[in-house]
């Protein structure tokens, strides 16, 4: 591309019209580069959401903790479980036996433009396949860019189909 200078404003030195143009490159480049890095850190916080639930489909408990923040917060029931070790004890004996009592997939990821912090949810199913919840959880990225559960929250299944009355 060549780039000319013949129609700089007088009142703007050549030198000063080329180094607008370059910042004004480097700014939609960076621009471009912003868009690109929140899909990508989307896309990375599904996939390891992913990985995180099939944890529990392997039947593959440590796996389950790798993923938890060492603040980790769970809530279910009257009281959250606080810290990774609390939540990874609680949720041992969901990993007890051959057949996983749930399953779960992401069906909504938000990441921050910051991408530090995201949130995923989702369907929760039972073993049959019937939905039984919703799961939300808030994922922070930690060093080396790696994704690790600070908040997780459960709920059920709202009503059932709606009747003529309603």
């Amino acid at each position: 591309m060549n780039v000319t200078f013949d129609r700089v404003p007088a009142w703007l030195p050549r030198q000063s019209a080329a180094v607008l143009l370059v910042f004004l490159v480097a700014a939609l480049a960076g621009a471009c580069a912003s868009v690109g890095e929140g899909t990508s850190l989307q896309q990375q916080v599904t996939e390891t959401e992913r990985a995180f639930a099939r944890t529990m489909a392997e039947r593959d408990h440590e796996a389950f903790a790798s993923f938890l923040a060492d603040e980790a917060v769970f809530f279910s029931g009257q009281t959250p479980t606080r810290g990774k070790a609390a939540v990874a004890a609680a949720w041992r004996p969901f990993f007890e036996g051959p057949e996983a009592p749930f399953s779960w997939e992401p069906d909504r990821v938000e990441v921050l433009e910051s991408g530090t912090l995201a949130l995923s949810t989702g369907p929760v199913y039972d073993p049959s396949g019937r939905l039984v919840g919703r799961f939300n959880s808030i994922w922070r990225r930690e060093g080396a860019g790696r994704w690790r559960i600070v908040f997780d929250q459960g709920s059920p299944v709202c009503g059932g189909a709606p009747t003529e009355d309603s």
